[in-house]
């Protein structure tokens, strides 16, 4: 097992969305470690969020596996670039747009150039979301309350919606929640609510799209050290990061990136409506 950092964290701040490049320590996403073998090779896989945090990891990870990829992330940044910059180098193809998922119109976009560059979609992997912490219920703005579900939930319906009919049987949809979907904090409400329904939603459509081949799972982390953390909670709160959950620590990005692989790889052909929590030893009941 690798040595990862144990908090406390310097204190920082940063402002959404963040970036991995000013985070202390950096994050791992798995770019010295993760070794490839092929386990997707041929196929194509869409990643929303896919600049940092556990996307870049998937990215990472599904680009050493054989696939191609179109990332998508809320601003064309040097994160962004340098993600491309790795699954080229990896000798596979990499589509990047730079778009805000939180409309509708947008999300049919994202999907409409993918087919148009891959001719399919193998893999979706939702992943892209937003949160922002307050102490009261009177703090959360109708328009915070709004953005958090349209980016979170909305977003995922409308991809969806749209690649399933470019999605061929055998495709796998991975939907990212949260320990929050079972534990919500309650100062990440809007959050927390939007990640129940994640789990829900993927459920549903697992037993939906099961007659045409197509597996829907959730991968549900606990606290994994990207970006959003620096971005969304005070500094006195990043500092102590993790420190509650039994391996006394937040998750590296490269420690999910095992799970995306898995369920998307042929080898997982019967997990469907499944939830995998990758939560450092903290029950999701």
């Amino acid at each position: 097992m690798a040595d990862y950092p144990h908090p406390p964290f310097p204190p920082q701040e940063q402002t959404l969305p963040g970036s991995f490049r000013q985070m202390d320590p950096v994050p791992d996403h798995g770019e010295d470690s993760w070794k490839g073998s092929g386990r997707l090779a041929g196929r194509v896989a869409l990643i929303t969020g896919g600049d940092s945090g556990i996307g870049r990891a998937v990215a990472i990870a599904y680009a050493r596996e054989g696939a191609d990829l179109a990332l998508v992330c809320l601003d064309e940044t040097e994160d962004m670039a340098d993600t491309a910059r790795l699954v080229e180098a990896e000798g596979r193809q990499c589509l990047v747009m730079a778009l805000d998922l939180s409309q509708a119109e947008i999300c049919r976009e994202v999907i409409d150039k993918t087919v148009d560059r891959f001719g399919r979609i193998d893999i979706l992997v939702n992943n892209a979301a937003h949160q922002r912490s307050f102490a009261k219920i009177e703090d959360i703005s109708d328009e915070e309350w709004r953005y958090t579900f349209a980016t979170n939930i909305d977003a995922m319906f409308y991809l969806t919606k749209a690649a399933v009919p470019h999605m061929p049987a055998g495709s796998a949809i991975i939907n990212t929640a949260s320990v929050n979907s079972d534990m919500p904090n309650p100062e990440l409400l809007a959050y927390a609510t939007t990640k129940g329904a994640i789990q829900n939603f993927t459920a549903g459509l697992a037993q939906m799209l099961a007659e045409r081949g197509i597996r829907a799972n959730v991968v549900a982390p606990g606290p994994v050290w990207t970006p959003l953390i620096p971005a969304s909670f005070p500094a006195d709160k990043v500092s102590s990061f993790g420190e509650a959950y039994p391996l006394g620590r937040p998750a590296q990005p490269a420690e999910l990136a095992s799970a995306y692989v898995m369920l998307a790889e042929a080898a997982s052909s019967y997990i469907s409506g499944a939830t995998i929590a990758v939560t450092g030893g903290k029950p999701i009941i």
